[in-house]
């Protein structure tokens, strides 16, 4: 379980059909033991090796479901490692199941922010309301100004400053993560019928 909030921004250092490398702040790698789970870009993986990189095995299910399969070496990659039962819990829900690849739209400066647009699947609105939770490449971040297929989200400077999302261009994919608790409360309602 993650939390949305990003720890260090990393660097894709090789990305092969089965596996991933990872650079990654010394601050970010203190004390990692292999076989934990970290968020990479909000997909949960499990660390496979450590050596100067972090190294990641990928199934073609989350090769299918995720950008790693498009995303240039040297881009940066947010990182989160899983939340201890213990740890403070400042985002929502994250399990780092990515839901689909969506895509950003619009970016637009405004005082004291930065909107993102995104565009998704509209088979997933149905899991987007005014003020809801989403994660995008594992950022929490709060859904505003809905539309079919389209939603806005206000990034303040702290959070565009520690995350990949200051290196985002209109027409970059990403990783997006829909509310837990909606699909829950989905499947809920559809079995109560």
């Amino acid at each position: 379980m993650f939390t949305g909030i990003v720890q260090a921004v990393g660097k894709l250092e090789a990305l092969e059909p089965s596996t991933l490398a990872v650079s990654a702040p010394e601050s970010f790698r203190v004390a990692l033991q292999l076989g934990e789970s970290i968020a990479v870009d909000g997909c949960c993986l499990t660390l496979a090796g450590l050596d100067d990189a972090m190294h990641f095995d990928l199934s073609p299910e989350t090769r299918e479901r995720t950008t790693f399969g498009s995303r240039p070496l040297g881009s940066g990659v947010n990182l989160e490692r899983a939340m201890l039962a213990a740890g403070r819990f400042g985002g929502h829900f994250v399990q780092g199941h990515i839901d689909t690849v969506g895509t950003v739209v619009s970016i637009s400066p405004r005082e004291g922010a930065v909107v993102y647009r995104f565009a998704a699947p509209p088979e997933y609105d149905r899991f987007l309301i005014d003020k809801g939770s989403i994660a995008i490449d594992g950022i929490s971040l709060t859904v505003v100004d809905l539309e079919a297929g389209q939603f806005d989200v206000w990034v303040i400077p702290s959070t565009l400053e520690g995350t990949n999302l200051r290196e985002r261009q209109p027409g970059d994919r990403v990783n997006m993560e829909f509310d837990m608790i909606a699909r829950y409360v989905e499947k809920l309602t559809k079995i109560n019928r």
